[in-house]
């Protein structure tokens, strides 16, 4: 959406950045009375927290699959009001985003699972305890039975932050060279691949989607060499076993 960033209160002319406060209301009075004094600027990233404490402290009294319906809920929400373009400009897709996704789709995992193994548990109560600080576990601890909610979780952000990326371009007006176009188009190709295999590919797979995707963001922005390494990791993934 495209929003005026900078704010004037019609009530008491206190001025703030909409971009910093996530909203609307004065945050000297509280009024909702406001105009903008700017252009209007693209911005897609929603001012949310994500804060799993309430559902940490909980561990030792809830069961597994209450402890996952509730990570799950708030992972949903908060990576329903994520985005990547904050006041016009395109944002990193970041180590928070990440965990978030990838804990929801691990806990509607376990809470559909009767029968967890230790191992499983464990890589669940090890996202739920530092998911909201972006600290993503290794592609090498991901057990096989979840390692589809880490791949789903990875394409779907993809997904996300490519559709983020196409729009900020045409914010720019910019004509992407012949390079960045087929990268880009290439991206959309093995996300469309790793969804129609539900998820279901390696970790490493999944995280060398992850590292094209970033580098071929920087590349965008400027960064040759940074885009031939997003080509590089793309014409790896070509040859991947994608269920290897």
């Amino acid at each position: 959406m495209k929003i005026r960033g900078e704010r004037e209160c019609q009530e008491c002319g206190t001025r703030w950045s909409y971009y910093e406060t996530g909203s609307i209301g004065c945050p000297a009075c509280g009024s909702l009375h406001s105009v903008g004094t700017d252009d209007r600027t693209e911005h897609t990233d929603q001012q949310v927290a994500f804060d799993l404490t309430t559902v940490r402290s909980d561990i030792d009294d809830a069961s597994i699959d209450d402890l996952a319906d509730r990570a799950r809920d708030r992972c949903r929400e908060y990576v329903r009001r994520r985005g990547f373009i904050n006041a016009g400009e395109l944002c990193d897709l970041d180590e928070t985003y990440l965990t978030a996704s990838e804990l929801h789709h691990v806990a509607d995992i376990v809470a559909r699972e009767f029968d967890l193994e230790e191992r499983e548990e464990l890589y669940f109560l090890a996202l739920l305890r530092d998911g909201d600080e972006g600290e993503r576990p290794p592609p090498d601890d991901v057990p096989t039975t979840l390692r589809a909610g880490r791949g789903i979780a990875y394409a779907n952000a993809v997904r996300e932050y490519r559709r983020d990326v196409r729009t900020w371009i045409d914010v720019h007006d910019r004509d992407l060279a012949a390079g960045e176009r087929s990268t880009l188009e290439t991206l959309g190709e093995h996300v469309t691949r790793i969804r129609m295999l539900e998820g279901d590919v390696s970790p490493r797979t999944a995280e060398r989607l992850i590292e094209a995707t970033r580098d071929l963001a920087d590349g965008l922005r400027g960064d040759e060499l940074a885009l031939g390494r997003a080509q590089d990791r793309l014409a790896a993934l070509e040859g991947a076993d994608e269920r290897g």
